[in-house]
C-alpha cells in the first residue's frame, strides 16, 4: 500500500515539474504567467496612483464684467482643483480651446449676471465640461458648485440682517450636512477600480498561461507522454492533481504580490486580515485554474487564447458589478456573470479588503467559488481525459 502511495506521489511530482518546465522553457508562456502578474499591476497602479486631478485648466468667458463675477472667478482659481488658464471674449473662442485640449471646461458669466444680483433676482452661471474625462469634469463641476454655494450663503447673510455671526450661519445653513466618504476616503479612481482589476488580472493571467501551454501541447502533441500514466490506477487523478498543484502553488505566491503587496506599495485601501488571505485566495485560484483548463478545450492554437482573453477582460469587469451598479445590469447578463470566478472573487475581495467586512460576510461568495471548483473541476477532468486520449 505504501509503495502505491509513493508511486502516486512521484507521478504527481513528475506532472507538477513538467508543467513548470513547460512554463519556463516557453518564452510566451513565461511572459504571461510570471512577468505580467509581476509588472502589470505595478504599471496600472502607478498610472492611477494620483487618484484625483489638480489644477484642471479652464477658460472663462466673462460677459458681465461685474465685481461679483470677478469674485466668482477668483474663488474658482484659488481652489486646488481648478486653474483659470484663459480668459476669452466669446464662447466660440473658448470652444476652440476645448477642441485643442488646452482647457477641459468653460465657465460662462452672462451679461446680466451682476444686474440680476443687484435687483435681487436669481442669476445664472453656465459651466461647460469635457465629459470625455470624468475626473476633470468632477473637479470643475464640484469647484463651481462649492463656490456658488459659498457666495449664496454670503448673500443670504447680508440680506438677512443678522446681528451676530451665529445668526448668519444659521440663516445661510439651517441644516448642516457633513460629507463622510466611506470605503474610499480619498474619493479617488484608484481606490475605486484597482481592487477589482487586481483580482481580475489573476483570472486572466491563468486563462492566458494555461491556454497558451495547452495550445502548445496541441500543436506539438505534448499530451502523448501522459498516455501511459492515464492507464494506471487513478491515472487521471495523478495528472489532475499534479497540474493543479503546479499552478496553485505558483499563483498563491503571485497572489500575495498582487493582492497584498501592491495595495500597500501604492497606499490603496488594504484592510483585509492576512489570516483570511489564504481562505479567500485558494478557492478563487482553484476555480480559475479549473475554469482555464475547461476553457482550453476550445483552444487549438496558442495565439487564439490571447484574442479571446483580451476581448473578455472588459466584459468580465463590468459584469462583476464593481465598475457599474449590478442593479442596472440586465438579468440575463447577471446570470451569465455567475459562470466566471472573477464575479465572486472581485465582490469578495472588495468586501474584505475595502469595506472591512468579516469573513462570514462573504460566505455567499466563498460558497459560490467552491461550487465553481466542483463543477469546473469535473469539467476540467473530462477535458483532460479527452485531451490525453485524443493525443
Amino acid at each position: 500500500m505504501s509503495r502505491k502511495i509513493i508511486t502516486y506521489i512521484i507521478d504527481v511530482a513528475k506532472v507538477w515539474m513538467h508543467e513548470y518546465r513547460q512554463i519556463f522553457k516557453d518564452e510566451g508562456t513565461l511572459l504571461f504567467v510570471i512577468l505580467v502578474p509581476l509588472l502589470y499591476p505595478v504599471l496600472y497602479s502607478w498610472i492611477y496612483n494620483n487618484e484625483v486631478v489638480k489644477e484642471v485648466p479652464v477658460a472663462v468667458v466673462d460677459c458681465s464684467h461685474s465685481a461679483m463675477a470677478r469674485e466668482f472667478v477668483r474663488h474658482c482659481d484659488a481652489s486646488s482643483d481648478v486653474k483659470v488658464a484663459y480668459k476669452c471674449n466669446s464662447l466660440e473662442e473658448a470652444k476652440d480651446l476645448v477642441g485643442h485640449q488646452k482647457v477641459y471646461g468653460v465657465i460662462y458669466m452672462p451679461e446680466d449676471f451682476g444686474t440680476r444680483l443687484g435687483r435681487m433676482e436669481q442669476a445664472h452661471v453656465s459651466v461647460y465640461c469635457n465629459m470625455g474625462l470624468m475626473l476633470t469634469y468632477k473637479a470643475i463641476f464640484q469647484t463651481c458648485t462649492a463656490v456658488a454655494a459659498d457666495l449664496n450663503s454670503r448673500i443670504q447673510i447680508e440680506l438677512s440682517g443678522a446681528y451676530t455671526a451665529r445668526e448668519g450661519e444659521i440663516t445661510a445653513s439651517p441644516i448642516n450636512v457633513r460629507d463622510v466618504p466611506m470605503f474610499n476616503n480619498t474619493g479617488g479612481y484608484g481606490n475605486f477600480i484597482l481592487p477589482g482589476v487586481l483580482v481580475l488580472v489573476l483570472q486572466q493571467v491563468l486563462l492566458l498561461g494555461i491556454g497558451m501551454a495547452y495550445g502548445t501541447s496541441y500543436e506539438k502533441h505534448g499530451f502523448v507522454r501522459l498516455k501511459p500514466m492515464l492507464e494506471r490506477n487513478f491515472g487521471l487523478s495523478r495528472i489532475m492533481v499534479g497540474r493543479t498543484l503546479g499552478f496553485l502553488v505558483l499563483f498563491v505566491m503571485l497572489s500575495a504580490w498582487v493582492l497584498l503587496a501592491i495595495p500597500r506599495i501604492f497606499n490603496f485601501v488594504h484592510i483585509m486580515p492576512r489570516g483570511e488571505f489564504l481562505l479567500f485566495t485558494i478557492p478563487y485560484l482553484l476555480a480559475c485554474i479549473f475554469f482555464a483548463i475547461t476553457f482550453s478545450f476550445i483552444v487549438r492554437q496558442r495565439e487564439n487564447v490571447m484574442l479571446l482573453v483580451v476581448f473578455t477582460s472588459v466584459p468580465f469587469l463590468f459584469m462583476s458589478g464593481v465598475s457599474w451598479p449590478k442593479s442596472n445590469i440586465p438579468e440575463i447578463w447577471q446570470l451569465t456573470s455567475y459562470l466566471f470566478p472573477s464575479t465572486f472573487g472581485i465582490q469578495g475581495f472588495i468586501k474584505l479588503n475595502t469595506m472591512g467586512c468579516l469573513f462570514s460576510d462573504i460566505w455567499p461568495e466563498i460558497k459560490a467559488l467552491w461550487m465553481q471548483v466542483i463543477v469546473y473541476g469535473a469539467l476540467a477532468t473530462l477535458v483532460t481525459r479527452w485531451q490525453v486520449r485524443r493525443s
